[in-house]
């Protein structure tokens, strides 16, 4: 055994060296780090005003009301930057800021003006009204001011204590309707051959690319559903508004008789109809505001704060609280992996197993908001939701605007499925679409030949004709499709295959009529849902509410940290904008054809989708 030979002191001043290299790296990144998260939280809570006694509430929601934000954290930043508009408001912060200030002493009222509100669906719509209600029944008065009102914003602004219009103004009420654009002509025209495959009479998802106008079956399914959706809207307004829903009814089939006979002014007619309680200007509303409140002078003449200001003290981080957690899927349903506004087959089930395996969530809420879309995508979020019961994890579904087809699909196997009276829900059918456009090159001359193997090698290149020998094979794949859906929905909700095939056929249902045929357990919002999976859990009142999300990347979350900042207003001079207003509308123009955007060419894939969106 030999000694160890000394070290030298080269080999002492290397290590010594390599140790202070290791502290400096450490402390420069630690110093970076805390400087930047200093300035960040110093950024994102400057001019965070403080909430003083007497204050107002606020609301003016400009934009889309949604359940999750779609347009990317930058964008959002820069639009608070410039002071305009995201274009989008979440659901959850209205309840939540509503919510909150109705147990906070300082917020004495609401002040609602939701004339930038745009239409997106009437069971969002209902879940802020449901909060609003809540205020009311703390004893705080909630008043709705605007220059016009669309049937929509005025279905949030009659839950206010008081509705007042700008004597200029104006509401706007024509009721309901689903139209559609059909293009079998063009089709024709260029040559192009639609291929529908689909199971059940009321499946209308894909007529418009084999017909010119809706089928007698798709004209009378449309016409109960939206009756039923129409009958829910002249109740809700005629409730809280102290008129007859019959009353109501002629009151607006009167109107072209009734405006003209007002001389065109719509808020003298409004106020005659007692559709609203006053008119005034805005100075007439900031001398309301004024009373019994603070005088202030912030451009507004009265103590307030806007929803964007109040939403930080609405935070609970629920440290050390059991929590139910809210899975958003809003948009429609595609593989793979989606950002938000979609709902990715593989993203949205991985959320679902990440709260499965997160021992703090004691259960999970489903907020649904989805036409549906690809079939297997769905099947791969339902075998989640299956997993998370098996495991032990109630599922609970909230749905919102809409749950049909593939999004009634994800949620048939919850553990109780709420739903809003005017939510679409139903459409249980499923379709296979796939386009040729052999004669149309036939047009410009050119012809398409070759060899395959086998008889299904080239049978779906778009340049060819279908083969009609396999449209038998087609069909049985649509067929066996169909089975498993509606053996499914026998199976979750405890009925016969025939009592379901019965009420299937891909018919859309309000969320009324959803609950009389069993499709549903209980009408009720998000609210209702997550104060129902607490309670089958044994939570108590003791709990928190986290809305599990896919992760935002450091720069996403640097964005939104700094939206108020001066850093957000140089980039936006460095050329950085926000996406314009026609990106996010243009797929409701034609939205038969940006549907199509999920279709991939010889490959033909299994539908669940509805066509059901509401035209105000």
């Amino acid at each position: 055994m030999t000694d160890n030979p000394p070290r030298g002191g080269f080999a002492r001043f290397v290590r010594a060296l390599g140790r202070g290299i290791n502290i400096t790296r450490l402390v420069i990144i630690n110093v970076v780090f805390f400087g930047i998260l200093l300035l960040v939280l110093g950024l994102a809570l400057r001019g965070a005003p403080k909430v003083g006694p007497n204050t107002v509430l606020l609301l003016q929601p400009d934009g889309m009301l949604v359940e999750q934000y779609s347009v990317d954290p930058a964008a959002r930043a820069l639009a608070r930057a410039s002071g305009g508009s995201a274009e989008q408001v979440q659901v959850r912060d209205l309840v939540a800021a509503v919510d909150h200030a109705a147990h906070d002493s300082r917020i004495t009222k609401i002040l609602l003006d939701p004339s930038k509100l745009q239409f997106g669906g009437m069971g969002a719509l209902e879940e802020v009204g449901a909060a609003l209600d809540r205020f009311r029944a703390a004893g705080k008065p909630v008043i709705a001011w605007g220059t016009r009102f669309s049937q929509m914003q005025y279905l949030l602004a009659v839950h206010a204590n008081q509705v007042l219009l700008d004597p200029a103004g104006s509401i706007s009420i024509t009721g309901l309707s689903d139209y559609r654009s059909y293009y079998k002509t063009l089709l024709d025209k260029l040559g192009v051959s639609a291929h529908l495959f689909r199971v059940g009479e009321f499946k209308s998802a894909a007529e418009p690319f084999i017909l010119d106008a809706p089928s007698e079956a798709a004209l009378a399914a449309d016409k109960y559903w939206m009756g039923g959706l129409w009958n829910t809207w002249l109740a809700e307004v005629g409730k809280l508004r102290h008129i007859d829903p019959a009353a109501l009814s002629q009151q607006i089939d009167n109107l072209p008789v009734e405006i003209p006979a007002a001389s065109g002014d719509v808020a003298q007619l409004a106020l005659k109809l007692h559709w609203v309680d006053g008119l005034a200007t805005r100075e007439d509303v900031v001398k309301l505001m004024q009373k019994g409140g603070v005088v202030a002078d912030n451009g507004l003449g009265f103590r307030a704060v806007n929803l964007a200001q109040y939403l930080p003290q609405t935070l609970d981080l629920g440290l050390g609280k059991p929590q139910v957690a809210v899975i958003v899927a809003e948009g429609d349903i595609v593989s793979g992996k989606q950002p938000a506004g979609k709902i990715g087959g593989d993203s949205t089930a991985a959320l679902i197993r990440a709260a499965r395996a997160d021992h703090n969530v004691r259960a999970i809420v489903l907020r649904v908001d989805s036409p549906g879309g690809e079939a297997f995508a769905a099947e791969q979020i339902r075998r989640e939701v299956v997993l998370a019961e098996q495991a032990g994890k109630p599922v609970v579904v909230s749905m919102g605007d809409m749950a049909a087809s593939g999004g009634y699909w994800i949620s048939m196997d919850a553990k109780r499925i709420f739903a809003e009276p005017d939510t679409i829900t139903g459409s249980i059918g499923i379709f296979g679409l796939y386009f040729t456009g052999s004669d149309g090159l036939a047009k410009l001359g050119i012809n398409t030949a070759g060899e395959g193997t086998t008889p299904l090698a080239g049978a779906f290149d778009f340049r060819r004709p279908l083969d009609p020998t396999l449209a038998p094979m087609i069909q049985a794949s649509i067929d066996w499709g169909y089975r498993q859906f509606v053996g499914n929905v026998a199976k979750a909700r405890g009925k016969s295959y025939a009592d379901i095939d019965a009420i299937a056929q891909g018919r859309v249902w309000s969320g009324a009529q959803a609950l009389e045929r069993g499709l549903v357990d209980q009408l009720g919002g998000l609210h209702d849902a997550i104060a129902w999976a607490a309670k089958d859990t044994k939570l108590g009142d003791r709990y928190a509410v986290r809305y599990l999300e896919p992760p935002l990347n450091p720069l996403q979350r640097f964005f939104l940290g700094v939206g108020d900042s001066a850093s957000a207003r140089v980039l936006s001079s460095l050329g950085v904008h926000l996406p314009q207003s026609w990106l996010l509308v243009a797929p409701k123009l034609l939205p038969e054809l940006a549907w199509l955007q999920y279709a991939q060419p010889g490959k033909p894939v299994e539908y669940a989708y509805c066509f059901c969106r509401l035209q105000p």
